[in-house]
C-alpha cells in the first residue's frame, strides 16, 4: 500500500517540477522589442542626408512647412517671427522661441543660440544654406524646386517631413487630400472657358503668367486650364505689369487672384476684390460680370504649404462646379 501511494505522489511532483521548469524557461527568454530608430536618411533638395527622428530642438525657417509642423504639434526653439504674424502662435511662441528674423535680415546669432538638433531651411532662406549647415549639419531644405512638377514637389516635401517627424501616416493623408482636391477641380472645369491669374499689391494689379506666376500660375498646368492670355513671366514672384485694358481685351471667363498685401494691414491698403471689381475697364469682362472670380485666402502669401494649395484646389472645384 505504501508503495502504491508514493508512486502517484512522485509522479505528480515530477509533473509539477517540469511545469515550473517550463515556466522558468519561458520567463528567462523574453521576446526582444525592436528599438525605435533614432535617425533617418532622407533625400532633400541637396541629396541624401541623415537626420534625427522626431528631434527635440527644431529651428524652422521655411514658411511652406509651418502649417504642417503646427498641425503635428512640433515645438520650435527659433523661428522667423516677422514672417509668421499671428498665423501659427504655437510655433512662434513667446520669449522661449528665439526670433530668427527675416530672410533679408536674418538673426544668425539667435539660430546659433537655439542649439538646434535640426534646421528646416529653404524657400525664402535658401541663400543661407551654407551658413545654416555650419551651425547644424542636420539642415534640410524641402521646399518645391523650380522646374519640377509642383504637385509632386508638395507631396515630396510632406513625405520627407513625415519621415523626419515620425508622422508618415499623417503625411500620406495630406498627400491624398491634395490629390482628391485636384481630381475634383479637373473634373469640374470646362476647358472651353478661359482663365487668367492676377496678383495684387500696392494698389496695383499684376499679371501672373500660366505655369510661373506666384501661387496661381501652377493651377494652369496642374488642372489643364485654358489661358486667356499667354505671356512668359518677367517677375514670377511679384507679377508682371499689365493694364486693365489688356486684361479686358483678353476677356477671361475666370480670374484667380492672389492678394500679396492682405495680411499686412498697411496704411492705404486696397483689397484685391476692390481693385478688380471696381475697375471700370473690367466691368464687361465675363469673369467679373458672372462673378467667376476665385480670391486666394488672405494668408496664402505667407503660407504656400500643401494645406493652402489643397484649399485652393477645393475652392476651384467648388467654383467650377457651381
Amino acid at each position: 500500500m505504501r508503495t502504491r501511494l508514493i508512486r502517484p505522489l512522485a509522479a505528480a511532483s515530477l509533473v509539477a517540477a517540469l511545469a515550473l521548469s517550463g515556466c522558468a524557461g519561458t520567463a528567462a527568454a523574453p521576446v526582444d522589442e525592436p528599438a525605435a530608430a533614432t535617425t533617418v536618411t532622407v533625400e532633400d533638395n541637396h541629396g541624401s542626408i541623415e537626420v534625427p527622428v522626431a528631434p527635440e530642438r527644431v529651428v524652422a525657417l521655411d514658411n511652406t512647412t509651418f502649417q504642417t509642423l503646427n498641425d503635428w504639434g512640433v515645438k520650435l526653439v527659433a523661428a522667423p517671427k516677422p514672417l509668421m504674424y499671428d498665423l501659427w502662435p504655437s510655433l512662434s511662441g513667446g520669449d522661449e522661441v528665439l526670433d530668427a528674423g527675416l530672410h533679408r535680415e536674418p538673426n544668425i546669432e539667435n539660430i546659433l543660440a537655439a542649439e538646434p538638433d535640426l534646421i528646416v531651411g529653404g524657400y525664402r532662406f535658401r541663400e543661407l544654406y551654407d551658413q545654416l549647415k555650419e551651425i547644424q549639419p542636420a539642415t534640410i531644405e524641402t521646399s518645391p524646386r523650380d522646374g519640377e512638377e509642383h504637385t509632386s514637389e508638395l507631396k515630396r516635401q510632406t513625405t520627407i517631413l513625415g519621415q523626419v517627424f515620425d508622422k508618415n501616416d499623417e503625411a500620406a493623408t495630406l498627400n491624398a487630400d491634395l490629390d482628391a482636391a485636384i481630381a475634383d477641380a479637373k473634373a469640374a472645369y470646362d476647358p472651353s472657358q478661359t482663365v487668367m491669374g492676377l496678383i495684387t499689391s500696392g494698389g496695383k494689379i499684376a499679371y501672373a503668367a500660366p505655369g510661373e506666376g506666384r501661387g496661381v500660375g501652377v493651377l494652369f498646368p496642374t488642372l489643364g486650364l485654358t489661358p486667356a492670355l499667354e505671356r512668359a513671366a518677367e517677375d514670377a514672384s511679384h507679377g508682371d505689369d499689365i493694364s486693365v485694358e489688356a486684361i479686358a481685351a483678353a476677356n477671361p471667363e475666370w480670374l484667380f487672384v492672389l492678394d500679396r498685401d492682405a495680411m499686412f494691414g498697411e496704411d492705404g491698403y486696397v483689397s484685391a476684390k476692390e481693385l478688380v471689381e471696381n475697375a471700370e475697364a473690367l466691368k464687361n469682362v465675363p469673369a467679373v460680370q458672372k462673378n467667376q472670380i476665385v480670391y486666394l485666402d488672405g494668408s496664402f502669401y505667407l503660407d504656400e504649404g500643401i494645406q493652402a494649395y489643397t484649399k485652393l484646389y477645393r475652392s476651384a472645384a467648388e467654383a467650377f462646379a457651381s
